[in-house]
């Protein structure tokens, strides 16, 4: 974990050293989602926000984010997260598209807003 902010309380936890070497700023933590997350052995840098404090990562917030880390090397995937599904109803039509959806209510699903990446028949794990 990188950063962690709290809106509520307005704190902030954050690793200023990795953070800055991946070429993410650290002076504007608004700019920042709630949550980031980065898997150096791949180089992406996990986005997420929690739609209770910004709202879904839509298009604006999308292009507000992607302006603001122009000088980060990792490669960004964007996690719009819900607690519930009604939730992510209300929400639904607002989410940028090359996104992700995760919900709480269903942890070990995503709803995957980005086209024919994932497009294909789903094999279910046999069990036992």
């Amino acid at each position: 974990m990188l950063y962690l902010g709290d809106t509520a309380k307005k704190q902030v936890i954050y690793d200023q050293y990795q953070l800055a070497r991946i070429g993410v700023p650290i002076t504007e933590h608004d700019k920042l989602p709630d949550v980031v997350l980065f898997d150096p052995a791949k180089n992406w840098l996990f986005l997420i926000e929690a739609v209770t404090s910004h709202g879904p990562v839509s298009p604006k917030r999308h292009r507000e984010i992607e302006a603001f880390l122009k000088g980060c090397t990792a490669e960004r995937v964007y996690v719009t997260a819900f607690l519930a599904i009604s939730d992510f109803r209300k929400y639904a039509a607002d989410i940028a598209w090359e996104t992700e959806v995760w919900i709480a209510a269903t942890p070990g699903h995503m709803i995957h807003f980005n086209g024919p990446k994932f497009f294909g028949p789903y094999k279910p794990q046999r069990t036992g």
